[in-house]
């Protein structure tokens, strides 16, 4: 395999040519996943000079490094350069920059005060879209001071406030309408609304626990529910013809859909199709672990 030097982390690594473009597999610029540069760019932004690179490359790999942790394609080219940098998106102020790393550590925590470990800190100032490990260490320290976050070497924790905090920053960036439809069973809708609801809030996004559309008369409220969602979770169990009709609808208008039902039910179920592919589950705590593995 050819292995090759990130340009704007520093690192080499394996590299793999596709069509016009080559891709840098796990650099610090996307750890764990991989971002796309045209071949004929890297002759460009070598040939910048060090005063260029050390100004624009930091910003380069920090936007590389949060669009892959959103599971984005990036593909690269030499004429996005003034783009990227121009971008209104990117943070300028230490303020903007510390409200990043608040971010990324509430999008990998359920809660305050679960530990969230940070590899490879000294190449992680790109997580803050600093210039350098000296300002990222600053940012930090001023979190700590501000009682946002704990930290014990690599291992960071929110803490309440830090909680708080980044759950109103992400607020009108993450937090999408949710419609959960289940069977129309007391004690099932009371474990689902106590169990697994909050898990959903916590990955970003408002819930609805919808009637069941046989209590709709008109079938109108929970239409108008879905039509305004950007996800619908369908429980099957109890093989209720009426969640088959709202996950058809949802479909229908293409809603992100996602199906479960309880072991117990699985070999039962009347329809099976590429798009109603159910997650199987034997209890709350596993359809949580299961949910939660999928939304984020």
């Amino acid at each position: 395999m050819i292995t090759k030097r990130c340009l704007f982390c520093d690192q080499i690594v394996p590299v793999n040519s596709i069509g016009d473009y080559d891709r840098y597999e796990g650099c610090y610029c996307a750890p764990g996943s991989s971002y796309n540069l045209r071949n004929d760019s890297y002759i460009h932004y070598n040939s910048l000079s060090y005063q260029n690179k050390r100004q624009m490359f930091p910003i380069l790999s920090a936007y590389i490094r949060e669009l892959t942790d959103l599971d984005e394609r990036v593909m690269i080219t030499f004429e996005d350069l003034e783009g990227i940098l121009n971008s209104p998106a990117i943070p300028t102020t230490i303020e903007e920059k510390s409200q990043r790393l608040l971010q990324y550590l509430f999008k990998r925590s359920r809660g305050p005060l679960e530990p969230v470990v940070i590899h490879q800190l000294s190449q992680s100032y790109n997580l803050t879209y600093s210039p350098n490990l000296q300002e990222l260490i600053y940012i930090i320290e001023k979190l700590r001071e501000e009682e946002y976050v704990e930290r014990v070497g690599a291992t960071f924790k929110l803490t309440e406030s830090g909680w708080k905090e980044a759950s109103m920053i992400a607020g009108g960036k993450r937090l999408q309408p949710c419609v959960v439809i289940v069977a129309d069973d007391e004690q099932w809708r009371q474990e689902w609304s106590e169990k697994v609801v909050p898990m959903i809030e916590q990955c970003g996004y408002t819930v609805r626990m919808a009637d069941n559309p046989q209590n709709d008369a008109e079938g109108d409220g929970i239409m108008q529910l879905i039509a305004e969602s950007k996800l619908i979770i369908a429980d099957l169990t109890g093989q209720d013809q009426e969640i088959y009709f709202a996950a058809g609808y949802a479909l229908g208008l293409q809603i992100p859909l996602l199906c479960t039902v309880n072991k117990s039910d699985a070999e039962q179920l009347p329809l099976h199709s590429k798009e109603i592919n159910p997650i199987i589950w034997g209890g709350t705590e596993e359809l949580t672990a299961i949910l939660e593995q999928r939304l984020r």
